[in-house]
């Protein structure tokens, strides 16, 4: 069934970067088992592609520190562990964004080099704004950090906000389905990629 969408759309592809979510590259075993067995990075390149024929704008959400960690406050496990073990350094392999999800010219690439959350301290929420976007669909990683945090974030700067479901992925099953069923479904709505993809419009100029 088609989820509705409120005025202009806009794809979110949160930290698909290899050192994130591919096999041999690092980060989290568990959020890279997850990532594979849901099989989302395939998901999301189709959902991208549909994006892309609709005319509607599509943003990849990265990390990329400075070599010299400069502003990442210690402040949180994630922090502390990319501080102690460099993790994620802009131009390094390991902040590159996997080859399934390879930005498209017309797309866009709005990195952040410390925090949690695309929509804070980076030029994401004016960039939307200019072009006139209303709802954000989210989708990537993780379902427990930056994906939750967008979704709050976005729905307190007044978009509508949706969660591609089957394109998330957290550290394990359990923690995904409790975080969709108890938390996000209060600040967004929670649909299939198909589901979107059905509601999709072409697009005007923006």
């Amino acid at each position: 069934m088609a989820v509705p969408l409120h005025g202009r759309a806009a794809l979110i592809i949160s930290e698909c970067q290899r050192g994130i979510v591919e096999q041999g590259m690092g980060g989290f075993a568990g959020l890279i088992g997850q990532v594979a067995e849901r099989g989302i990075l395939l998901k999301i390149a189709h959902l991208a592609g549909r994006f892309r024929d609709a005319g509607l704008p599509i943003w990849h959400l990265t990390i990329a520190h400075r070599p010299d960690f400069a502003d990442v406050q210690p402040n949180s496990l994630l922090a502390v562990m990319a501080r102690k073990n460099r993790l994620l350094i802009a131009g390094s392999p390991e902040a590159q964004i996997v080859g399934e999800l390879s930005p498209a010219p017309q797309d866009f690439v709005v990195a952040r080099s410390s925090g949690l959350i695309g929509l804070h301290g980076t030029a994401l929420d004016a960039m939307l704004r200019r072009m006139r976007i209303d709802t954000i669909v989210i989708t990537g990683v993780s379902t427990n950090v930056a994906v939750a945090g967008c979704a709050m974030a976005g729905a307190d700067l007044g978009y509508h906000v949706i969660i591609a479901e089957d394109c998330v992925a957290a550290a394990d099953s359990g923690t995904h389905e409790v975080i969709m069923r108890d938390q996000l479904r209060m600040v967004a709505r929670i649909a299939s990629a198909d589901d979107i993809e059905q509601a999709l419009q072409p697009s005007g100029p923006y």
